[in-house]
């Protein structure tokens, strides 16, 4: 994985962090690159999957519990 690539998924990540209110709209940007990821055959950090998953299923039952 290039290091710009690891710096964009990086700073999603603090962005869900730090803002709260967009953290739909940074979950989809998340879910995109880590699928452009596994799309060249590259494996996706585990903490950034769990992070995934974790809001996933955040949104799935409607709870926005930080």
């Amino acid at each position: 994985m290039s290091k710009e690539f690891q710096a964009e998924l990086n700073r999603i990540a603090r962005e869900i962090v730090d803002r709260p209110g967009d953290r739909h709209e940074l979950y989809l940007r998340l879910r995109e690159k880590l699928n452009e990821l596994r799309a060249m055959g590259m494996p996706a950090p585990e903490d950034l999957v769990r992070l995934e998953h974790k809001l996933e299923r955040e949104f799935e039952t409607g709870n926005s519990e930080r």
